[in-house]
């Protein structure tokens, strides 16, 4: 099967990777900023990365926050992006909504792991879920 709609998903995938090298670079460079006393409070066994947000420099910690969220709503896509490729529906209006949603996650992705500004990051986050929602209506409209 090929259908035109898998691209953004892919490019959404393949974004989300990038995104795991920067939040590892961006912790490892501030990791070594740190004081040894910082890290004695830490978790020996079963420590996350999200123990470190305390300590690091809030620019550091906004790239794992985002890597987050790239992990959330975005599995909602992949699955309507699934179901609008199986019944057909992978071109046009939704392979442009696809497509919206992709650029505008990277656009996300890049402003909160920069500026992160809470407007501007919370109206991509909107128009990026309007365009899902559109997706997710005309996915169900395809199966039933």
């Amino acid at each position: 099967m090929n259908s035109p709609i898998l691209a953004p998903a892919a490019v959404l995938v393949l974004w989300s990777l990038i995104m795991l090298f920067w939040v590892a670079g961006s912790r490892a460079a501030a990791s070594k900023k740190l004081n040894k006393a910082d890290l004695v409070n830490l978790p020996k066994v079963g420590g996350r990365g999200q123990d470190l947000d305390p300590l690091l420099e809030p620019s550091a910690a906004w790239k794992s926050h985002n890597y987050t969220h790239l992990m959330e709503q975005p599995t909602i896509f992949y699955a309507t992006v699934g179901i609008l490729a199986l019944t057909g529906q992978g071109e046009g209006l939704n392979l442009m909504l696809a497509w919206g949603y992709t650029g505008i996650r990277i656009v996300h992705s890049i402003w909160q792991s920069t500026v992160n500004t809470l407007p501007i990051r919370f109206g991509l986050f909107l128009l990026s879920t309007l365009c899902l929602l559109a997706m997710a209506i005309h996915a169900v409209i395809a199966t039933l």
